[in-house]
């Protein structure tokens, strides 16, 4: 329940465009104030921003985006917001779901006026557009991507996996992957999935397969979420993410859609980006499914998902080295199994064709 408005009286212009957008209401597994964490930067950052615009300066979480206002959460209160004038004419009105901000609750306004948007501690985001377009933030402060993919009859490619991990990587965040939809394979695909996935990524990488439908695989799921950190769902529509948080809440919380026949996928069905707390364990950012993942100035991000042929990679002979045919390629030379070489080459060759895509005044 909102409490009382502050006695700062602003005059924003909103009238009664709150009135629009969806009720908060209704919803039901939002996370409190007290699950999320604050970093000691982010803390430091609000405390120079409250000494600035006085008692009245709220610290609030984004916790929900969809086609209105964004829905932040406080102490003791859960309210959409706008943004103060300051930042839409300054072109710095941009949130995401996990982002820390400044808020106050003027007299006599339906809802919030964010002031300020913190530092981020991580960023998750994905290049959307082409030669001019942009990067798209996901989720911000994020402490672990878990990158759903289907287990389905005709087959199962790890590409996206690794793609996704490296932007996940070069983000900030750790990774974690779970397989849905395991009661639609047998025990040797779901064996042999595992292990295309821990060939390219290491042993150490925490893999959970799942049946949301059988209920198998949840614990091991919830495990990779513990209290106190926030993770995000990526993946393809129809993946199966929804289905799994209603799982792990134990109730039919969020809307699921119904299988297609013709390739045993999902529908889409999440509209909104919004965190989710989990029963014992964390909080989780839900979000529509992506079709693509473009790669963009992640070369960091290889790096780190590949840290041993990239480390090789510094010895080539050449600097453009494609790792494929050339005289003097530390790489091939490496001992590295030609799958994961086949994965680093390729993702390293679409960075750069991207990147010599772009127009030159686009910064990155």
């Amino acid at each position: 329940m909102v409490r009382s408005a502050s006695k700062r009286a602003v005059s924003t212009g909103a009238g009664t465009a709150f009135a629009a957008v969806p009720a908060l209401s209704h919803l039901s597994d939002v996370p409190s104030f007290l699950d999320l964490r604050v970093h000691e930067m982010q803390r430091a950052a609000y405390g120079r921003t409250r000494a600035r615009l006085g008692e009245d300066a709220e610290l609030a979480c984004v916790v929900r985006l969809d086609r209105g206002f964004p829905a932040l959460v406080t102490a003791d209160a859960l309210f959409r917001a706008e943004f103060a004038a300051k930042l839409t004419k300054g072109g710095d009105s941009r949130v995401a779901v996990g982002d820390w901000v400044v808020v106050c609750r003027p007299e006599g306004h339906e809802g919030g006026l964010i002031e300020e948007i913190l530092p981020r501690t991580s960023a998750i985001a994905r290049w959307r557009g082409k030669a001019r377009g942009e990067k798209q933030v996901l989720a911000a402060n994020v402490d672990t991507v878990i990158v759903v993919q289907a287990l389905l009859a005709d087959g199962f490619g790890p590409e996206r996996i690794v793609r996704s991990a490296v932007i996940a990587r070069d983000c900030g965040a750790e990774v974690a992957v779970v397989l849905t939809k395991a009661d639609r394979v047998g025990a040797p695909a779901r064996a042999a999935a595992v292990s295309g996935i821990r060939q390219l990524l290491g042993d150490e990488i925490a893999v959970a397969v799942t049946s949301s439908e059988a209920g198998a695989g949840i614990d091991g799921l919830r495990s990779l979420v513990p209290a106190g950190t926030i993770a995000i769902l990526l993946g393809e529509s129809g993946a199966g993410k929804s289905t799994l948080l209603n799982a792990l809440l134990g109730h039919e919380a969020l809307e699921t859609g119904e299988v297609r026949a013709r390739d045993d996928a999902g529908r889409h069905t999440t509209v909104a980006r919004r965190m989710v707390a989990l029963p014992h364990a964390g909080v989780i950012v839900d979000a529509p499914g992506l079709r693509s993942l473009p790669l963009v100035g992640h070369e960091r991000g290889l790096a780190k998902v590949f840290p041993d042929i990239a480390e090789a990679a510094s010895a080539c002979r050449f600097r453009d080295c494609t790792h494929t045919h050339e005289p003097g390629c530390a790489v091939r030379g490496g001992g590295f199994s030609p799958r994961r070489i086949e994965a680093y080459a390729a993702l390293a060759s679409e960075m750069r064709a991207n990147a010599a895509s772009l127009d030159p005044d686009i910064l990155l």
